[in-house]
């Protein structure tokens, strides 16, 4: 076998490539457009390279055929919040070969060592945690947009190397067609019309000040977690632009007391439903399939993230806000499911949201970890 350092246009092609040669025959899985691949690894589109850097490999057999790919990553604010300095990896790919999964993984190793980490966390994304984060343990079912799908014979790889699961990631699934649970009924309503309460969909003509609204509550009501790093405006911004093409406002909705930015919930409808005939590609005819697609609309959505502030969490806003948001959706007739991804182990307070709106569960993600 041998492993190659991207670093040209022909290498750059492989890395991308390396996916759609694994899973060529596997039904379920969705091929991430390239573009959200490649702006990850451009240091002018992503402002992760203004505090990190980033290396990535491809793994060749003895026909020079792909086998596998890997990237690691150096996060320099987030690699000293642990308890050894940590970088990640991500974008793991291979076939069921332990010799090339080992291989992989040494070469992100070495290179992590020279950057003077001493563990690494994987499969994450050189970005927020919104897009191509944790490994898939359970519910091999349709990925949604962002989210990692892979086979099931990763983990066994991962474990054999001498990862550990750091923490687990949980998604469920909300039939929309349901009523919510009574009592999650009555208190969104008496939410819902407290004095001082308003509730507002994102205006992309006033983008800017809801994108500071973001970055208050977000910073503020995900302070206390174990290795939080702040989220900079510049992300926010780089996260709307990738969103644009498929957002829909009305399912964006922000939380404000007394004038107060409180709570948020961002919803998509979910893009994998219309990229899936695109393998990637968003060329001049995969615009036009795409186009097609989106008009024909889609059935399910992804709420990608939630917060509140820690002095209104248990004020019952994500309650409200899921009201409002059903209220909008039911009589477009377009979306039958929701689905809510991903929530930590760790976070107790989500988990009970996902709970109150009677959601069945979908998925299960894992976040690893490993010591050098």
């Amino acid at each position: 076998m041998t492993i190659l350092e991207v670093n040209s246009a022909k290498t750059r092609k492989e890395f991308l490539d390396v996916a759609r040669v694994i899973y060529k025959d596997d039904p379920v899985w969705v091929c991430p457009l390239d573009q959200d691949i490649e702006t990850i690894f451009d240091p002018k589109k992503n402002s992760f390279f203004t505090h990190g850097k980033a290396k990535r490999w491809i793994l060749k057999d003895g026909q020079n055929r792909l086998i596998g790919r890997i990237a690691a990553f150096v996060n320099d604010k987030k690699a000293y919040t642990f308890e050894k300095p940590t970088g990640g990896i991500g974008f793991v790919e291979s076939f069921d070969n332990a010799a090339a999964f080992n291989l992989l993984f040494d070469t992100a190793k070495e290179w992590l060592k020279q950057q003077g980490m001493q563990a690494m966390t994987g499969p994450i994304n050189f970005g927020e945690n919104d897009m191509f984060w944790g490994l898939l343990v359970d519910g091999f079912t349709h990925p949604s947009y962002g989210m990692n799908y892979n086979k099931p014979y990763y983990l066994q790889h991962f474990k054999n190397y001498g990862f550990r699961v750091d923490y687990e990631q949980l998604t469920n699934h909300l039939d929309l067609h349901k009523e919510f649970p009574e009592r999650f009924t009555k208190i969104a309503e008496w939410v819902a019309k407290k004095p001082g309460y308003v509730f507002k969909y994102l205006d992309p003509k006033n983008f800017d000040q809801f994108a500071e609204d973001f970055v208050e509550i977000y910073n503020d009501g995900w302070k206390n977690f174990t290795n939080f790093s702040p989220i900079k405006i510049e992300s926010v911004n780089q996260s709307f632009e990738k969103m644009k093409a498929i957002m829909d406002p009305k399912l964006i909705w922000f939380a404000y007391i007394n004038g107060e930015p409180a709570s948020f919930i961002v919803m998509l409808p979910d893009a994998n439903l219309m990229i899936k005939p695109l393998n990637g590609k968003l060329d001049l005819i995969g615009k036009l399939k795409f186009l097609y697609k989106k008009l024909r609309g889609v059935n399910r959505m992804r709420a990608v993230v939630m917060g509140t502030k820690e002095k209104f969490q248990k004020h019952g806003l994500e309650s409200a806000m899921f009201i409002k948001l059903k209220e909008y959706v039911l009589p477009k007739n377009q979306y039958d499911e929701l689905e809510l991804s991903w929530v930590g182990d760790f976070n107790d307070k989500m988990l009970a949201i996902h709970s109150a709106t009677g959601s069945e569960f979908g998925k299960k993600h894992a976040t690893l970890i490993c010591d050098f």
